[in-house]
C-alpha cells in the first residue's frame, strides 16, 4: 500500500495539538464521522475504506524528515519530541465496510486522548470520503451494466494517487477488474486492458499492428478498433486477425469501441462478427461512459459485453467529493454539540450506537435509529426536529452497527480481501427495497433518534442558544 506518514495532514490539527498538548494533555474525546447528504442525488451510500484507514492509523508516525520540516513552522520542542514518538493509543467504533450506509448519523466513531484523535482526522476524512464517494458511484454503474463485465480504466484521468484507491473501492462497488497494475497487484484485483491508439498509429498499417499484437498477446487479446474507421478498416482487419489465430488454435478475446454513436457500431460489429463465425468474439466499449449512459446503451440493445470506465468512475462525477465531516460529541465524559443556523448541521452529543430497524420480511425497513450507546434497544424513535413524528419500533427487530474495530490503537478486525468486501456490499443491498436504489426520486431512508438522545440534544441546544 502507499506509503503515508502523520505529516499527511493539515496544519490546523498540529498547532490545535500542540495547544492540548500544553493545556490539556489528558483530555478524553470521542469523534463522530458521518456525511450529509448521499451523493448523486441517491438513496444510499456504500462506506468503503475502512480496511485502509486501520492499517494507516495503526502505522502512523512522524518521520526524522517530518520533524524537521516542522521546526520550519515553530513548533516547540518538546511539542516535536511527542510528535517524534506519536502513537495513536485511542479506539474506534465502525459500521462494516461494505454496508449501506445514510446521512446524518455516526458511520465511525472515534475515541481517545484528545490531541491523537484530532491528529488522525484529516487522513481518515481523506481516504473513507473518497473511497465511499467512489464505491458509490461505482455501484450504480454495476446496477446500470446488469451482469455485463465492468473495467475500471480511469488511472490516467485520477486525482494523482487517488486512481490508486479508486481502484479498490470500484471492485467494492462491483466493478470486475482494473487497468490500474499496482492495485491490482496489493489488493488482488483482475488485472486487464486493451492497446492503445498510438500503438497502431507506431504501425502505419493497422493489420500489421493487430497482427503483431496477437502474435505477442494471444490470451485475452483485445484490438482496438476505431483508430482510422471502424466499420470499414478496424473490424475487417480484426475479422482477419481472428481467422488467422483460428488456424494457430487461438482465438481472439474481443475488440473494443472507443469512440462514436457506439450503439450503432456495436450492433453492426456484431452482425459482422457473427456473419464470419465468430459469435464468440466480446465487444468492449468505452469513451465517457456513466450509469446513464450505459443506461441508455441498454435501452437501444448495444451488444456490449464488456464497459470500460474511466472519468467518471474514478473522480466521481458529477459529485467530486463526499462532504463526510468529524464531529466532537463527547469531551471527557461531557456531551459535547455543534449549533448551526442551519439545523440539519446540529450535531449529535456523546457515544452513541447506530440500529438498523428490519421488517417482518428480513428487509430493511427504511429507517436507521441513534440512540446512546447506553441503549441496548431503542422502543420509539423520533424525527430529529419534529417531535410530532415518531414511530414505535417494538415489533421491529434491531440490528447494532457499530462494532469495535480498533482497540488501543490495535485493530482488533480481521483483514478482508476486496471480494469478500464486495460480496458483502451484494448481500446488504439484496436488504435494501428497490425504491430506495432507483436514480430518479429515491425514498428517503428514515434517520430517528431515540427519547434520551433527542432529550439530551435539545437540553444541549437550549443551553448553547444566544
Amino acid at each position: 500500500m502507499l506509503n503515508i506518514s502523520a505529516s499527511y495532514t493539515d496544519l490546523y490539527q498540529l498547532t490545535m495539538a500542540q495547544v492540548y498538548f500544553k493545556t490539556k494533555p489528558d483530555g478524553t474525546a470521542v469523534f463522530d464521522y458521518y456525511f450529509r447528504n448521499n451523493p448523486f442525488d441517491g438513496g444510499y451510500t456504500i462506506f468503503a475504506g475502512l480496511d485502509n484507514i486501520l492499517d494507516i492509523i495503526e502505522n502512523l508516525r512522524f518521520t526524522d524528515e517530518d520533524i524537521e520540516y516542522l521546526k520550519t513552522h515553530h513548533f516547540e520542542t518538546d511539542f516535536l519530541e511527542y510528535l517524534r514518538e506519536f502513537r495513536f493509543h485511542g479506539s474506534i467504533f465502525s459500521v462494516a465496510e461494505g454496508d449501506i450506509v445514510f446521512p446524518n448519523r455516526p458511520i465511525l466513531q472515534v475515541e481517545g486522548s484528545i490531541l491523537e484523535v484530532q491528529i488522525i482526522e484529516t487522513v481518515l476524512l481523506n481516504i473513507l470520503n473518497f473511497q465511499t464517494l467512489i464505491a458509490t458511484k461505482a455501484n450504480r454503474i454495476r446496477r446500470s451494466a446488469g451482469n455485463r463485465l465492468l473495467l475500471d480504466m480511469g488511472l490516467r484521468r485520477a486525482h494523482a494517487t487517488g486512481g490508486y484507491f479508486a481502484t479498490r473501492a470500484a471492485a467494492i462497488g462491483g466493478f470486475d477488474s482494473t487497468s490500474n497494475v499496482k492495485a491490482a497487484e496489493d489488493f488482488n484485483i483482475p488485472c486487464s486492458g486493451t492497446m492503445a491508439h498510438s500503438f497502431i498509429q507506431s504501425y502505419g498499417d493497422e493489420l500489421k499492428a493487430f497482427r503483431d499484437f496477437a502474435k505477442y498477446r494471444p490470451i485475452n487479446c483485445v484490438l482496438l478498433v476505431d483508430t482510422y474507421n471502424t466499420l470499414k478498416s478496424g473490424v475487417p482487419n480484426a475479422i482477419t486477425v481472428a481467422k488467422e489465430m483460428e488456424e494457430r488454435g487461438e482465438r481472439l478475446y474481443g475488440i473494443r469501441l472507443d469512440s462514436g454513436d457506439l450503439a450503432y457500431l456495436a450492433k453492426n460489429t456484431r452482425k459482422m462478427l457473427d456473419e464470419k463465425s465468430l459469435e464468440y468474439m466480446k465487444i468492449v466499449a468505452s469513451n465517457q461512459l456513466d450509469e446513464y449512459v450505459i443506461n441508455s446503451l441498454n435501452e437501444q440493445n448495444a451488444p456490449i459485453d464488456i464497459f470500460g470506465v474511466g472519468t467518471n468512475l474514478v473522480t466521481g462525477q458529477p459529485d467530486a467529493a463526499l462532504g463526510g465531516v468529524y464531529k466532537l460529541s463527547e469531551y471527557n465524559g461531557e456531551p459535547r454539540i455543534k449549533l448551526s443556523e442551519n439545523i440539519v448541521k446540529v450535531s449529535l452529543p456523546s457515544k452513541k450506537q447506530v440500529f438498523r430497524i428490519i421488517d417482518e420480511q428480513g428487509m430493511f425497513f427504511g429507517a436507521d435509529a441513534v440512540g446512546l450507546v447506553s441503549e441496548e434497544k431503542i422502543t420509539r424513535m423520533f424525527h430529529p426536529f419534529d417531535s410530532n413524528k415518531n414511530l414505535d419500533l417494538h415489533s421491529f427487530e434491531q440490528e447494532a452497527l457499530l462494532k469495535s474495530v480498533m482497540v488501543n490503537g490495535k485493530r482488533m478486525l480481521p483483514k478482508k480481501t476486496v471480494t469478500e468486501i464486495a460480496d458483502y456490499t451484494k448481500e446488504r443491498l439484496k436488504l435494501l427495497p428497490g425504491e430506495y436504489q432507483r436514480f430518479q426520486n429515491p425514498h428517503i431512508y428514515k434517520i430517528g433518534l431515540s427519547e434520551k438522545l433527542k432529550s439530551q440534544r435539545d437540553r444541549l441546544m437550549a443551553e448553547h442558544k444566544f
